[in-house]
């Protein structure tokens, strides 16, 4: 709900990543920050969407211990959080630190999953 709702176009890392003024890149493109709502609106309403199909398999499926649960959900955790993860390392993010907890939570609990009776 972040990216829909809260996340400004830009944020001050982004522009010292890009490595231009806020006033020289909305001179040269005055609509890059409309464009970027709407991706962020559609990354957005992925992200949401992905959150609630993982959310009814750890609800639903999990339990029963399904062949296949576990590769299913840490290849969906390698293409999520891994990936935004190291994303993140790569642009020198002020938060690559904190993005790096949830892809560790998340194989961790699958760990504990996977090694549970």
């Amino acid at each position: 709900m972040y990216f829909i709702f809260v996340r400004p176009a830009l944020l001050p890392e982004d522009l010292g990543y890009i490595g231009v003024d806020a006033q020289v890149l909305h001179a040269a493109a005055p609509r890059l920050a409309d464009w970027l709502a709407k991706v962020f609106t559609v990354m957005g309403g992925f992200m949401t969407g992905a959150g609630v199909l993982i959310a009814y398999l750890g609800w639903k499926v999990m339990p029963l211990r399904t062949q296949g649960i576990t590769a299913a959900l840490a290849l969906a955790g390698a293409a999520t959080l891994v990936l935004m993860s190291a994303v993140n390392f790569a642009l020198q993010s002020d938060f690559r630190w904190l993005l790096a907890l949830p892809p560790i939570a998340w194989f961790v609990a699958l760990g504990l999953y996977a090694h549970a009776p």
